[in-house]
């Protein structure tokens, strides 16, 4: 008899990159930064998900159990079960997003938006983040149906929508989870497909957007004394937050056991100003950016804190650093004191996977069955959700097998060679599951 991994074999090269070239061709209109009037139409990627894998589902006389769900029109998550004959076990690929970043087509050596083969390499806008992913799974799940393999657990995959830019909430991920199509994959561990290098990702970083918005005073700039500079106050404000963020989170010691390439970190990545001549000092001025947090730090006892250095800065605004004679932060004789306000988008916590669990021993194992050796890495990129998912208890591991060199960038591509890799990985731990 063959094994379980003989029967779904490797890859199919062709059958992928003939869906893969579809949905890179969908990738224009998948954009997703609703600021910028680019909102997502995740179904036409389902559509094309559907094509391959409806003529295997229950509704025609296969194995699929294909559940669409959407809160917004055009914009769905899809969850495929391909049903195992044990109730309760269950193995769960999760997190292809079916959403990608922005590309501009100006900027780029090759079109984003329409797939091109180069050697090993398949370039365009979504390849490696994650397309390339949906595609892989749909490619395993439609080998599953057409063997028809006998197994004990319960391979169910959840693509989802809405995972670039969560600004309109109640999309994606986190509502599935709110709504209990989740609680059924607690009994196996759950795989979130959407990181990169083909190794395992065993850590990632927590998310804090925050703008700091600076109150002084506008006026002429030949008349400085009479004016309170928000670029000042921001500036020097922000230091000093930096500095004591520094202080009280520096880098822990399980980041060196989990291989994170950096600490914690809080910096500014965006600036702006009301406008105004080049003759008026600014009244306000906003900075904003965010904290990267590895997860051996709690989320909100880092706001807490940031809050409370606010909260001493305006206290003290007199002793904040000035810049130059008459650069200052108080004018007494109008009664006016500068001040800085501090506040926060969604924040989102990282997790530490779990070493020593049969997740991840199963994906240690299958990735080294496959690759030849197993090198664990961590980042402080986040991921929705698994930190949420961990503290209840699911078994959470992160890989992916697209590049991180190319993750968010110009010029995207991922290796067919890597995308074929990770599909035997998966055989690898389908197959280690069922010799439970």
């Amino acid at each position: 008899m063959d094994s379980i991994k003989q029967i779904l074999g490797e890859l199919n090269n062709d059958s992928f990159v003939s869906l893969l070239s579809k949905l890179i061709g969908e990738a224009k209109f998948v954009q997703n930064n609703p600021p910028e009037n680019l909102i997502p139409q995740e179904d036409k990627i389902v559509n094309h998900v559907l094509d391959v894998l409806n003529p295997f589902s229950t509704a025609n006389g296969g194995p699929l159990l294909i559940n669409h769900v959407s809160y917004a029109p055009g914009r769905g998550n899809l969850i495929v079960e391909y049903p195992g004959t044990v109730s309760g076990r269950v193995v769960s690929f999760v997190g292809s997003h079916m959403d990608v970043v922005p590309a501009d087509p100006d900027t780029w050596k090759f079109s984003p938006f329409s797939l091109s083969v180069e050697g090993d390499q398949l370039r365009g806008r979504g390849t490696t983040d994650c397309l390339g992913h949906v595609a892989l799974l749909t490619e395993l799940l439609k080998k599953l149906a057409e063997t028809k393999l006998k197994l004990k657990s319960s391979v169910v995959v959840v693509f989802i929508a809405s995972e670039e830019n969560n600004s309109i909430p109640g999309i994606g991920v986190e509502q599935l989870a709110k709504e209990g199509y989740f609680d059924a994959l607690k009994g196996g561990p759950l795989y979130w497909i959407d990181t990169a290098d083909s190794h395992p990702c065993i850590g990632t970083g927590g998310q804090i957007p925050w703008k700091l918005v600076a109150h002084g005073k506008l006026f002429h700039s030949g008349l400085a004394h009479q004016a309170i500079n928000a670029m000042e106050l921001a500036m020097e404000a922000l230091k000093v937050i930096q500095a004591r963020f520094y202080e009280d989170f520096p880098p822990h010691p399980k980041e060196q056991v989990y291989g994170f390439a950096t600490p914690s970190t809080m910096k500014p990545t965006q600036w702006i100003y009301p406008g105004g001549g080049l003759n008026q000092i600014p009244g306000e001025c906003t900075i904003s950016g965010d904290v990267r947090l590895t997860p051996f730090y709690n989320v909100k006892d880092v706001m807490t804190k940031l809050k409370g250095y606010v909260d001493y800065i305006n206290a003290n605004i007199e002793k904040l650093d000035t810049r130059g004679p008459v650069s200052k932060y108080v004018l007494p004789n109008e009664g006016i004191r500068g001040r800085i306000d501090l506040t926060f988008g969604e924040a989102m916590s990282g997790v530490a996977c779990d070493l020593d669990s049969r997740g991840y021993k199963l994906l240690h194992n299958a990735t080294k069955e496959v690759i030849g050796h197993v090198k664990p890495y961590s980042i402080t990129g986040s991921l929705p959700l698994i930190r949420e998912l961990q503290e209840e208890g699911f078994d959470v591991h992160t890989a992916g097998y697209g590049l991180l060199d190319t993750y968010h960038a110009q010029n995207e591509y991922c290796l067919l060679s890597d995308m074929g890799n990770g599909y035997k990985i998966f055989a690898s731990i389908i197959s280690q599951l069922e010799q439970d």
